[in-house]
């Protein structure tokens, strides 16, 4: 196959770009990236040049959509404003992309006569007290960022309701692993402990996120990619659940700091309590975990210590200034 992977340079995109490409040796990819502060050309270091190519474009762009959707047979879109913090502050772009965007991405997919396969997030159920989400779960969105995924997804069932599209979504807990932007909570907690930074650590720290080893998520999409249905919903998550402050702990221990860094920080707006998602209708296509989340969060640990060259760039400018910002304090 040729596959257009839109958001391919960001954290997940990129580390699907390289796992489809080791374990499909005869398949192509196409990377259509906006290249925002979150799009980065290393995580691409090392594919082969002659089955995977760039184009730095957004998908909001009709015409650059349709004429690099051309030779492809599926679109798998990972294009998204991605970071909750972020949204809070500036919806728009986050409604531009994530439902505009997706829009886009389907009208040329169904011109092509291809499949598309939306990749989205826990978040769009909103938050769960006890068990699990499962797909038939209402929505229920509680910040822009989620609300924007939610609108993407409901753009990509009415095509397939509406126009016998073949769409399908495909929503995954909380991802981690290498290559995934400081923002978010785990590369955030290693980079800070690494320097000796405090952790800030939103309200009581005990929020409960379904932790998904960024590998493992890549492989479920590629089998909900062959065997997943038109017109259908697959959760994808992660093995273990832990709280916020767990994490931050884990992390702090790893990395040869005690828990004196740990900065409770006001509570983010809206801040979702717990996240959990049931994956027995993915897992009945064969899929299965294979990183627990000991395993995952050692792996991950190591590459950040391991590669200063990847992010010593990104704890600078403009990451410096939202940080700044965010937490109300400065980084070492």
């Amino acid at each position: 196959m040729k596959l257009l992977v839109t958001g391919g340079a960001g954290f997940i995109g990129s580390n699907y770009v390289h796992h489809h490409l080791e374990n499909h040796p005869d398949d192509q990819i196409v990377v259509l990236d906006k290249m925002t502060y979150a799009g980065r050309l290393e995580n691409l270091e090392g594919l082969p040049e002659d089955r995977c190519s760039m184009v730095e474009a957004d998908i909001c762009d009709r015409e650059t959509a349709r004429q690099t959707v051309e030779g492809c047979d599926t679109i798998v879109n990972f294009a998204a404003e991605s970071h909750v913090d972020r949204s809070i502050e500036a919806p728009g772009e986050f409604i531009t992309t994530d439902v505009f965007g997706t829009y886009v991405l389907l009208e040329a997919a169904r011109d092509a006569g291809i499949r598309h396969l939306q990749i989205s997030t826990d978040e769009v159920y909103g938050s769960i007290e006890k068990g699990s989400f499962t797909e038939s779960s209402p929505i229920d969105p509680s910040s822009p960022y989620s609300a924007s995924k939610a609108g993407g997804d409901m753009i990509v069932s009415a095509f397939n309701h509406t126009y016998g599209a073949d769409s399908l979504i495909v929503r995954a807990s909380n991802n981690y692993g290498p290559n995934q932007h400081p923002e978010k909570l785990i590369p955030l907690v290693v980079l800070n402990a690494l320097h000796g930074d405090p952790i800030p650590v939103y309200g009581n720290g005990l929020q409960v996120r379904n932790w998904l080893f960024v590998r493992d998520f890549c492989s479920a999409i590629d089998v909900v990619l062959e065997k997943g249905e038109a017109g259908q919903v697959y959760n994808v998550g992660g093995p273990d659940e832990k709280t916020n402050i767990e994490v931050v702990k884990t992390i702090l221990e790893m990395a040869g700091q005690d828990e004196s860094l740990i900065t409770h920080v006001e509570d983010r707006l809206g801040h979702d309590l717990r996240y959990s998602l049931g994956s027995e209708k993915t897992k009945g296509l064969g899929w299965e975990a294979q990183v627990s989340f000991e395993e995952g969060i050692e792996r991950t640990v190591n590459w950040y210590r391991d590669n200063p060259e990847w992010w010593g760039a990104l704890r600078s400018g403009e990451y410096r200034e939202y940080y700044e910002k965010q937490y109300g304090t400065k980084l070492g």
